[in-house]
């Protein structure tokens, strides 16, 4: 009973919500499709990237990227600080504008990289601790089959840490949902800079 039980639920855990819809990769354990790098040509309709120059060489569009990726800083804030940039950047407005997206761009590529990874990190966790589990609810069956193999008390502290480890497994996939969401977020951050962006190229 335990283990057909036990079976249903890791499938609705480990592999949900990987198991929502198709997905191409079948390590990746996140209903959202997984998306490595964003690319400038679907989000950015505005200057060349490559001919607006190194972003990294304009401390003032760098220092707008950082602020303007950051997660830290509100969206609402976001009209502010571009209108006082674009003010200051004079006629090279549209250039330096543009710049300042192609940093946002490198900047949340690699944050959304590395979350990716750790995701994946994560997930392999999880798919180690399910085995762990269906391990214990075997052993709990066969206890059971056979009740003078152990003591009443032993078959009561295997069942007491199956209950713990799968306590655990479930709240570990509950942030696993929470944290798929950040690299959607993420990618949502970067069109609304662009968008707010390409409003000021004019």
């Amino acid at each position: 009973m335990i283990r057909t039980l036990l079976v249903g639920a890791l499938l609705a855990a480990a592999a949900s919500p990987a198991l929502a819809q198709p997905r191409p990769d079948p390590n990746w354990p996140c209903v959202q499709r997984k998306v490595p790098t964003l690319a400038a040509g679907t989000i950015w309709s505005g200057p060349d990237l490559e001919e607006a120059g190194p972003w990294g060489s304009d401390f003032e569009a760098a220092a707008l990227a950082q602020r303007l990726s950051s997660r830290r800083t509100p969206l609402d804030e976001m009209d502010g600080l571009i209108d006082a940039f674009a003010t200051a950047a004079g006629p090279e407005k549209a250039k330096r504008l543009t710049r300042v997206f192609a940093g946002a761009l490198e900047l949340i590529n690699t944050e959304r990289q590395r979350i990716i990874a750790g995701i994946e990190r994560y997930a392999r966790g999880q798919q180690g601790f399910a085995e762990r589990i269906r391990d214990a609810a075997d052993r709990i069956t066969q206890v059971k089959d056979s009740p003078a193999s152990v003591t009443p008390k032993e078959l009561e502290e295997l069942e007491t840490r199956f209950a713990w480890d799968k306590r655990i497994f479930d709240e570990r996939n509950q942030s696993l949902q929470y944290v798929c969401e950040t690299p959607v977020l993420l990618e949502q951050r970067l069109f609304e800079i662009a968008r707010r962006l390409q409003a000021r190229l004019s």
